[in-house]
């Protein structure tokens, strides 16, 4: 384990002589190996050449695995002698920081959560499912990135112990969150994939920002046991990556049951038998229904400039073969049911009430030796600046219905008959709309207008956080174009429950079809 403090140091200009990292596939690393154009550990170590030239700009990365060219340096000899490996064997990849990983703090981006800013270490004994699925598959993971503090928000990870984690794509704007330091990653090719989780956009906004593609999958499919939780009824673990080929390939690893978390038990039998990538097809969007953004879905305008580019998508699609469907919503009392919460002007936070138990119930699994094994105890060691306080990141939690009872009795399961009706209320609708439509997915522009600059307390202006969290239905982003000022725009298509599949095969099919993406400029 280490910051990055130590390393050798490497210029820009010879990082730009080496390997394009920063558009690098999956299956571009696999055809390097097959060919010997190069190894697993020669290209861990150019992902840490990356890393020594352009972290310090922009503050993707936390924590520095050590061990990550043994890794590959194992990998390379298991190659060799022939060996079985998994399918994404000699990988590099980063990992969010609240994914616990054996021999790492877990931090939340929290100074209080950190032994080198005056805080507690919170030293997991297992990984977390996810991260140790990653390792199983052969991925080579490099380290741990950036979040705001609790990943409390969707736009930045300015108040991490960190610093800020800056947009590679457009460094004057936000960068998403909370996954900022993972998109960062990617996008700058420092890891050809990166884990993210979301709770309220914080996979689909990043790898939006910053020019990905991203999954936001239906709660259940992926275990979110060992990861940092703001609420287990929402949260999900996700993939970001360059493109959707990567992004598929991630989530074949990552989804599954596991006993550890027992709302995996509802996504099994739900993953396509041949995996993600399997209906991957140029032609998938023609004779595809698509729904789009209108007021039946959100009552919120688009700003003329991504009105514009969201009609030449339109084009795009209906050219590549789709039928696209106006506003299916209209009349049907989805927008209703939003409402954002007190005193937070856009964002719904119903079913983050459960908080103090998830919380508790993440620190349990910690391992007897943990710093911290309950709610009261992380309670206590962060009472200084307590999260849920007046001016705490998450004191607006106060305002939703059964969140009190909840602080009071943190190890009691609480009370979300109010989330869980609302939830009911959100899935049927779509499933009504989709059936009186025979929609196949809708897609919206990910955001209403660009990205904001960034340091101006200004936040992302989504379409679909909040709905799709709470109905626990999945999205997929795929990059669109750009504006005027140089700030990605991307689609998300939506589905219902356990659609990823075919949305996969729709964002494929418009990647393959437009091919909007660039990598960016760096600078160090």
């Amino acid at each position: 384990m280490s910051n990055l403090e130590s390393g050798i140091k490497t210029t820009a200009a010879e990082v730009a002589a080496a390997l394009d990292l920063g558009a690098l596939t999956v299956a571009q690393v696999q055809d390097g190996f097959r060919t010997g154009a190069f190894t697993a550990e020669s290209l861990a170590a150019d992902c840490m050449k990356q890393i020594e030239a352009f972290n310090t700009r922009y503050n993707a990365i936390v924590f520095i695995n050590e061990e990550a060219i043994e890794d590959a340096r194992a990998i390379d000899r298991r190659r060799l002698a022939g060996e079985p490996l998994g399918p994404l064997a000699g990988v590099p990849v980063v990992v969010k920081d609240p994914m616990d990983m054996v021999g790492f703090p877990t931090t939340a981006g929290w100074s209080l959560l950190y032994s080198k800013t005056g805080g507690v270490d919170l030293m997991p004994a297992t990984d977390s499912p996810v991260v140790a699925r990653m390792r199983a598959a052969g991925a080579v993971i490099l380290g741990k990135t950036n979040v705001p503090v609790l990943s409390h928000t969707g736009t930045h990870a300015d108040d991490s112990w960190a610093g800020p984690t800056l947009n590679v794509v457009v460094p004057d704007r936000v960068p998403g969150g909370s996954s900022a330091g993972t998109a960062a990653a990617v996008s700058a090719g420092m890891a050809v994939l990166g884990l993210a989780e979301e709770t309220g956009g914080s996979i689909q906004n990043p790898a939006s920002a910053q020019d990905l593609v991203g999954i936001k999958p239906t709660i259940g499919l992926v275990p979110n046991a060992g990861v940092m939780p703001l609420s287990g009824n929402r949260d999900v673990v996700g993939p970001i990556a360059r493109c959707v080929r990567d992004a598929a390939l991630c989530l074949d690893v990552l989804a599954g049951y596991t006993a550890e978390d027992p709302k995996t038990l509802a996504g099994v039998g739900k993953k396509p038998r041949l995996g993600y990538t399997s209906k991957l097809s140029a032609h998938a969007l023609k004779g595809a229904r698509l729904g789009l953004f209108g007021k039946g879905w959100r009552d919120q305008p688009l700003a003329p400039e991504t009105e514009r580019l969201y009609e030449r998508a339109q084009r795009e699609l209906t050219e590549l073969g789709a039928v696209l469907v106006n506003d299916p919503f209209h009349g049907s009392g989805f927008a209703a049911l939003r409402k954002p919460t007190a005193p937070l002007p856009n964002f719904d936070a119903r079913g983050m009430e459960s908080v103090p138990y998830d919380l508790h119930k993440y620190l349990q699994r910690l391992g007897p030796d943990a710093a911290l094994k309950s709610f009261s105890e992380f309670a206590a060691a962060t009472a200084k600046q307590s999260a849920f306080d007046r001016g705490g990141v998450l004191d607006f939690m106060h305002t939703l219905p059964q969140f009190v009872a909840s602080l009071q009795s943190p190890t009691v399961p609480p009370d979300l008959s109010e989330f869980i009706a609302l939830k009911e209320a959100y899935l049927r609708i779509i499933e009504d709309v989709f059936e009186r439509h025979q929609l196949d997915a809708l897609v919206f522009p990910q955001m209403r207008e660009e990205l904001p600059l960034a340091g101006q307390g200004h936040t992302i202006q989504e379409t679909t956080v909040g709905e799709i969290n709470i109905a626990g239905v999945p999205g997929v982003t795929v990059p669109a174009g750009y504006y005027g000022s140089g700030s990605p725009f991307g689609l998300i298509f939506v589905g219902k429950l356990w659609s990823e599949a075919e949305l996969l095969a729709l964002a494929h099919s418009y990647e393959t079809g437009t091919q909007h993406r660039r990598s960016p400029s760096l600078s160090a």
